[in-house]
């Protein structure tokens, strides 16, 4: 980051000891100037925790993203967070990023555009659809890397603790406030989930959902539907 903003870097993790390495590794030179890392762990079981005694700094936290991800933000220092996944590769220099695009005093906030990994050619294309859609929405989702000034994620109160669609009601808010600075260098987050329950089903889940949303229906069976 420049001299005057920090940077923390806060991820969540739920038995991700088959991601968490390759992303600590990449973050590694942030570290080195002066980012801080927090990985907010929910309770796993699958030894991830033992992975983070030098390359992070490890928090246990109620089971929930959201939950998860406000309790990083809570003992976080920088003046910027940024919500990473932890199936997320980063593109080069992404701190620099960061600061280069808060640095116009315009933007409070803002996310990456998002490369999806994974066989499926149309995975390809639901993260152009994506990236288009966040463009002129103003919302962003997880997957997207989502940064913000620390005092405007504070004084919203930081993430609902919702089931699900945490990140957009986040987004929801930010947006009155300023619009979203976008990266144009894509963050790679995996196409697990469309490739296990398949791309076309999962393109009309998450619609279904995102409808649902908007037209007020419950959070819980939201979250529900897409379990």
């Amino acid at each position: 980051m420049t001299a005057t903003l920090s940077l923390s870097i806060i991820i969540p993790a739920l038995n991700e000891a088959a991601h968490l390495p390759r992303l600590l590794a990449q973050l590694a030179p942030l570290r080195a100037d002066g980012a801080q890392v927090i990985v907010a762990d929910g309770g796993s079981s699958d030894g991830s925790p033992q992975l983070l005694t030098e390359l992070a700094q490890w928090l246990s936290a109620p089971r929930g993203r959201a939950r998860q991800m406000n309790a990083g933000a809570a003992i976080a220092s920088g003046e910027v967070l940024w919500f990473v996944h932890a199936d997320s590769q980063l593109p080069a220099n992404a701190d620099r990023l960061i600061a280069a695009a808060l640095a116009d005093g315009q933007h409070l906030w803002g996310r990456f555009d998002v490369l999806i990994s994974g066989q499926p050619w149309m995975l390809k294309v639901v993260a152009r659809m994506i990236n288009w859609r966040s463009r002129l929405s103003g919302i962003a989702t997880g997957d997207q890397g989502i940064f913000v000034l620390r005092s405007t994620f504070e004084s919203l109160g930081g993430f609902a603790e919702l089931p699900l669609m945490e990140d957009v009601q986040l987004c929801t808010q930010l947006r009155r406030i300023s619009k979203p600075a976008c990266i144009r260098q894509r963050l790679t987050t995996s196409g697990r989930r469309w490739e296990t329950r398949g791309v076309w089903r999962t393109i009309l889940l998450m619609w279904r959902l995102r409808w649902a949303y908007w037209r007020g229906v419950p959070i819980e069976q939201i979250a529900e539907a897409y379990r």
